[in-house]
């Protein structure tokens, strides 16, 4: 296909990818954990001296920044970063021929979202806006309820955002309940799990909007379980409750469950998204876009929720990227402000917006509307690979 001479001009010349393994903190009620987190970060360079930054996460490094450097960079040499639908077409089948989720679909999220960046460069205008600008602010709800905190911690920690003017909190729950079923005591956890909503539910009052996340590591019956024991104090969505996602589980489980489900931040294609909404799995959709295939796919996503009169929010954090999907498309929701994703935001990225009891506006600056400190990505980068651990 010949390109126009606009087109040959700003065709991409370079994409490079830096694998990071970030120590990142959450601090809490007085209290600090130190872990590392996996990070690709990406860049598109165009002949006319753009250069777009895309960004990926929670996955094995070094795996997705070879993939981008060795297989995705030689085959978008020379095409207009402009045509982003031409570009993820021409990726997915290149990286994921048959289906494949997983690491294909975190280097496509972290390609596209450059891509983005660069578009909104070029044309002078913020990514939110160039995916439909219907808000210039969105919600946000924080995740500060972390599994490592006691029931007293937790209550200082919720207690901390609220009266910092937050009214939206998330916290987790069944702490790697499946993996650690040979030395824990499911049904155990599950009341002590309980016991903590119910003490944060307490100490915030009835107006403070509440969420949990198992991180998709309960089975069916344990999930119901603890479904109904968190039911009385009113919790607003109980996030990836099951193993894998599974589809004929998590419909089972909507239909009898007595709080409201979300799920699909870690899904990878769009079919799977489909699957969720045609089963009638979720009562949220939480497509992420530095996870499920970038702004291209994401807004086709927010349309199909939108079609099916499902609500999406963020899930999966990493918000000031998915706050323009949540900004540009006009069925956009809550976008997460995890606490610890945005402590890895802040050692790579300067110019971040911050929210305001409870809202974030975004920036006016053309593309995403931040940049990368790339004395910090080349530091990163050097440290040894999280060799599969960096998830948190």
């Amino acid at each position: 296909m010949l390109q126009s001479p606009s087109a040959q001009a700003r065709a991409i010349t370079r994409i490079q990818s830096y694998a990071l393994n970030i120590p990142a903190e959450i601090t809490a009620a007085g209290v600090t954990r130190s872990l590392d987190l996996s990070a690709v970060v990406c860049t598109v360079e165009t002949a006319d001296g753009h250069v777009g930054h895309g960004f990926t996460a929670i996955t094995e490094e070094r795996t997705v920044a070879e993939a981008i450097r060795e297989v995705a960079a030689p085959a978008l040499e020379g095409m207009d970063p402009l045509a982003t639908e031409a570009i993820w077409e021409k990726l997915f089948w290149l990286m994921s021929p048959r289906g494949q989720t997983g690491y294909a679909a975190h280097a496509i999220s972290a390609v596209d979202t450059a891509l983005w960046d660069l578009k909104g460069k070029v044309l002078g205008q913020p990514v939110w806006r160039l995916l439909g600008g219907a808000r210039r602010d969105v919600p946000v709800y924080v995740t500060c309820g972390f599994n490592f905190l006691t029931i007293d911690q937790l209550v200082q920690s919720a207690q901390f955002w609220v009266d910092a003017g937050f009214k939206r909190l998330k916290m987790t729950v069944a702490p790697e309940a499946t993996r650690r079923r040979d030395v824990i005591d499911v049904a155990e956890m599950i009341a002590e799990d309980a016991r903590r909503v119910a003490a944060v539910r307490e100490a915030v009052g009835p107006e403070v909007q509440l969420f949990i996340d198992a991180n998709c590591n309960l089975d069916p019956h344990s999930a119901f379980k603890l479904a109904q024991a968190v039911a009385p104090y009113r919790v607003d969505f109980f996030e990836e409750p099951l193993l894998k996602n599974d589809i004929g589980w998590l419909a089972d489980l909507r239909r009898r469950c007595p709080v409201p489900l979300a799920g699909g931040q870690n899904e990878g294609l769009s079919y799977r998204f489909r699957d969720l909404l045609v089963e009638k799995c979720v009562d949220v959709l939480q497509p992420n876009v530095v996870i499920g295939g970038g702004f291209t796919q994401a807004q086709k996503i927010a349309a199909m929720a939108d079609a099916f009169a499902t609500p999406i929010a963020n899930g999966g954090g990493w918000p000031f990227h998915n706050a323009h999907l949540h900004a540009g498309v006009s069925n956009g929701g809550l976008v997460e402000y995890h606490v610890p994703a945005v402590n890895v935001c802040e050692k790579i990225f300067t110019g971040l917006q911050k929210p305001e009891r409870g809202r974030m506006s975004l920036s006016e600056r053309p593309g995403l509307g931040f940049d990368l400190n790339m004395e910090a990505v080349e530091a990163f980068a050097a440290r040894p690979s999280a060799a599969g651990h960096g998830k948190g």
